[in-house]
């Protein structure tokens, strides 16, 4: 069974996304953790450490690799990706993949599987084999505020048309940009999934968006295998997710869990103090 169940970290609800020339495409996004864990120092952390050295070396020459190792043990393989946005540069695929494996080393820990997208990358590793397999499930989604006095037949137009642009038959190629007027847009495919997977996955993403930000400005959807996003006016600022409301949810309850023992201490205390004056 696969242990890549993920639980998407809050971390991704708390900054804001950017894309701009000058965006940082270490930028958080999100990450997920399966809740199995791996034995320290069995066969299969020895077999997860190779995949991730492997990817951190090639990430200097390579916009998207894959490895599996078994060489630890055979019975424990671990497969591992990374796929760096079209527009990067080695040296700064270099730089996101390595600022990804960091994150996947802080956000979980001897995780038997786990995932981190930043804005230039994606890494994922795991136990089960998910090279080459399509995914359109969607993983992470985000929309931004409404247009301006609502429904605005000009800016939706332009944001079809862009969108429209990234699952025409020109397309072609794993990194899509489109643009309409002010609108821009952008997609990209995991390099395992073959053309026909990835114009699906793309097209998934797409009707997604559409169907969950409304009159957004602006909205990204992560998929298994891919992503789309569009923003306007050169800008792309969100501030409603759905990722987000459950990870206001969560902070809201460990807050209250605080504030309540808080308040036992206090109360505590005040016992105490009571009893020592009386």
């Amino acid at each position: 069974m696969s242990t890549f169940m993920l639980l998407l970290l809050l971390a991704s609800s708390i900054a804001s996304l950017t894309t701009s020339a000058s965006d940082d495409y270490t930028d958080f996004v999100y990450a997920g953790c399966s809740q199995p864990k791996y034995t320290l120092g069995s066969p299969y952390q020895l077999n997860v450490d190779s995949v991730l050295t492997s990817l951190a070396n090639a990430a200097a020459f390579s916009s998207y690799a894959n490895f599996t190792s078994s060489a630890a043990g055979g019975s424990f393989p671990a497969y591992g990706l990374f796929q760096c946005r079209g527009d990067l540069p080695f040296s700064d695929c270099d730089s996101c993949v390595r600022s990804g494996l960091s994150r996947l080393s802080a956000f979980c820990p001897s995780a038997a599987g786990a995932a981190v997208q930043l804005r230039g990358c994606f890494l994922r590793y795991g136990n089960d084999s998910f090279l080459g397999k399509p995914d359109t499930s969607v993983l992470y989604k985000k929309c931004g505020p409404a247009a301006a006095g609502g429904y605005n037949s000009d800016q939706l137009g332009m944001r079809d048309a862009a969108l429209a642009d990234l699952t025409s038959g020109a397309a072609g190629g794993s990194y899509r940009v489109g643009a309409a007027g002010y609108v821009q847009a952008m997609a990209q495919c995991v390099g395992d999934q073959s053309a026909k997977e990835c114009d699906d996955c793309v097209a998934a993403a797409v009707a997604h968006l559409r169907a969950v930000c409304g009159f957004a400005v602006a909205g990204d959807a992560y998929l298994g295998k891919c992503y789309a996003k569009y923003w306007s006016n050169g800008v792309y600022t969100t501030s409603k997710t759905d990722h987000g409301d459950e990870a206001g949810k969560t902070l809201a309850i460990i807050i209250g869990l605080m504030a309540g023992v808080a308040l036992i201490i206090v109360f505590l205390s005040f016992l105490r103090r009571a009893g020592h004056d009386g």
